[in-house]
């Protein structure tokens, strides 16, 4: 009788081997949100990225750019790290590369509010 006692004891503490699988069970809810995370927000933020510095990398005298702070002007001349732009007739200012927001392509058609 006291073999069967500690029989049931000793299966009792031990796991068995059905719910073995359930460790890797419980991490795939974080997984999928992980890779649901990584698809929303950090895999289109480097497309964008790679994107703009492509386009910052290919700047050069003459481009009409808009820079991140609003200012418009002409890019003078690109050196390494910084560009001339020029703003206004006889005023140039120094910027970082990557202060560049946007190239101004001035021979795409331009919207019209009112054209019916």
């Amino acid at each position: 009788m006291l073999h069967l006692l500690l029989a049931d004891a000793a299966t009792a503490s031990c796991p068995t081997t059905a719910g073995s699988g359930g460790g890797y069970m419980q991490f795939m809810p974080m997984i999928i949100i992980f890779v649901i995370f990584y698809f929303l927000m950090i895999y289109p933020q480097q497309k964008k990225m790679k994107k703009h510095r492509a386009m910052v990398a290919a700047l050069k005298a003459g481009d009409s750019v808009i820079t991140t702070s609003g200012i418009v002007g002409t890019i003078k001349k690109v050196e390494a790290g910084t560009i001339l732009l020029t703003i206004s007739k006889d005023v140039d200012i120094e910027v970082t590369k990557g202060s560049i927001g946007v190239v101004n392509d001035q021979s795409a058609e331009q919207p019209t509010c009112c054209s019916n």
